[in-house]
């Protein structure tokens, strides 16, 4: 089958389209045919060879795809061939095919075509597992979302809404904090003309938030600890700002704020199945009533995918960026 190979690491010219190996189903599994690849930023990381993939995990790059099932594993119950569906998975996307433990299979809410049900899965269940089964968001608290146009951050705001939370967020031009204030967040800064922990002081009257979701890490540490409302909750899940930062523990306490830091990909199959079930229950209602929806920036075939990561490299992108097949 087709496949995205990676001859060695580095930039997008490790890319290729090569031929490997049909996978093979185990009777906890199934396998589905690709119709649609979600590219994240993980990807690019895999493909600079700083982000390899778990123990047990196929060795090419893709955390979530959309397609139809193909074959079925003999313990695997609910699911029939040919069946519509989309799944996260711990690797082995960018393919024709690809098996995924049953658990971690999600059915496409109705009205979302194929394609796009492939910006889901791993948006929705790092929003939802983190904003609200970790930081525990509430109705009128405020979230403050880093990068509020990424995949992520879109997803973000439109679940803080959509549960009647007040979102800030950060984003780096005029156009990004036009479309995140029409996603429906009270204030968009860009962190490039702005101090963006004063306008989140500004903004909340010096309250702060109440729930921070952030993938730059350590070089916001220190701001973020300042925009903690009392009784805060900082959910750290990217590092593209570093790995070591400082923490002001006095700031912390008289917050009374918590700090975690949480990965998705590693979880367990049983963790991941958990917290799936959740998104099915909880997420999935409100993308068929259309108060959420997938953002998709752009659409490559799976030959262009050295153009989908430069597209994503660039943080250029609004949403999404998807792979076909």
């Amino acid at each position: 089958m087709r496949a995205v190979v990676c001859e060695g690491a580095g930039g997008v010219e490790v890319l290729t389209v090569g031929e490997i190996e049909d996978p093979k189903v185990a009777v906890d599994e199934v396998v589905i045919d690709v119709v649609a690849a979600g590219v994240n930023r993980a990807d690019l990381l895999q493909r600079q060879g700083h982000y390899p993939p778990p123990p047990g995990a196929p060795g090419t790059i893709g955390l979530e795809v959309s397609g139809r099932i193909s074959a079925i594993g003999s313990e695997v119950e609910g699911w029939s061939v040919g069946d519509e569906c989309c799944a996260l998975l711990a690797g082995g996307g960018y393919a024709e095919k690809v098996v995924v433990p049953a658990p971690q299979v999600m059915p496409v809410p109705a009205g979302i075509d194929l394609v796009s049900a492939a910006a889901l899965p791993e948006v929705v269940a790092t929003v939802w597992s983190n904003v609200f089964m970790t930081a525990h968001l509430k109705h009128g608290e405020t979230l403050l979302v880093h990068g509020g146009a990424s995949g992520i951050g879109t997803m973000a705001i439109q679940l803080a809404v959509a549960h009647g939370a007040r979102v800030l967020c950060t984003v780096g031009s005029a156009d990004k904090m036009e479309f995140c204030t029409r996603l429906g967040a009270d204030v968009a800064i860009n962190y490039k003309e702005a101090e963006w922990a004063s306008v989140v002081k500004e903004a909340t009257g010096q309250a702060g938030a109440d729930v921070i979701l952030d993938i730059m890490g350590a070089k916001y540490l220190p701001d973020n600890v300042k925009s903690l409302a009392f009784d805060g909750r900082i959910v750290v899940i990217g590092l593209q700002g570093g790995v070591k930062g400082e923490l002001d523990l006095g700031r912390l306490m008289a917050r009374r704020g918590s700090i975690t830091a949480t990965g998705l990909r590693a979880r367990s199959v049983e963790d991941k199945g958990r917290i799936l079930a959740e998104v099915v229950g909880h997420v999935w209602p409100l993308v068929e009533a259309k108060k959420v929806r997938p953002i998709v920036h752009g659409i490559f075939p799976l030959e262009q995918v050295a153009q989908a990561h430069e597209a994503l490299e660039q943080s250029a992108q609004t949403g999404k960026v998807l792979l076909t097949l």
